[in-house]
């Protein structure tokens, strides 16, 4: 699989994540709380992969343009990473609080995800080609497989 593919079938796994955090009601506690342990692992395996991946060959095909998209994309990573994912995961699952920020943490990932899926993708494809596409994807999906084994064992242990 190519590098932008795995990108989007983890977007949309994301995505319907988020659909179902949304859904749930106060009284869904558990279901909550499993979901956002979830999030929380696909997102931090989906950061990884782009940021040590896809994100330096883009920067490093591209120009003043690419670069722009470079920072902003990994400032709302960080945004997401250090700031909203962490308050959200000390509000209790059961308020109506928890619902408000994952509204936000929701729109935040959207707007992220679309921007990569209509403007970095696009250009990351003319830029990179297919070739180098297709083995980023190959490196992507065993840096993912590994991540996916560590986030499991990490958290069995804890």
């Amino acid at each position: 699989m190519n590098a932008i593919d795995l990108l989007k079938a983890d977007h949309e796994k994301v995505k319907s994540i988020l659909a179902q955090l949304s859904e749930s009601t106060e009284r869904a506690t558990k279901k909550r709380t499993d979901l956002l342990g979830k999030l929380e692992m696909e997102i931090a395996i989906h950061t990884k992969l782009e940021e040590e991946i896809l994100y330096p060959a883009f920067k490093a095909a591209g120009s003043k343009e690419q670069d722009i998209m470079y920072f902003e994309a990994k400032e709302e990573h960080r945004t997401v990473d250090s700031l909203v994912l962490p308050d959200l995961k000390l509000t209790d699952p059961g308020s109506t609080e928890f619902a408000g920020r994952v509204k936000v943490v929701k729109e935040l990932l959207e707007h992220h995800i679309e921007e990569e899926e209509t403007e970095m993708f696009p250009q990351a494809k003319k830029l990179l080609g297919k070739a180098q596409l297709d083995d980023l994807g190959e490196q992507m999906e065993v840096m993912k497989a590994s991540y996916k084994k560590d986030w499991v064992a990490g958290n069995v242990a804890a």
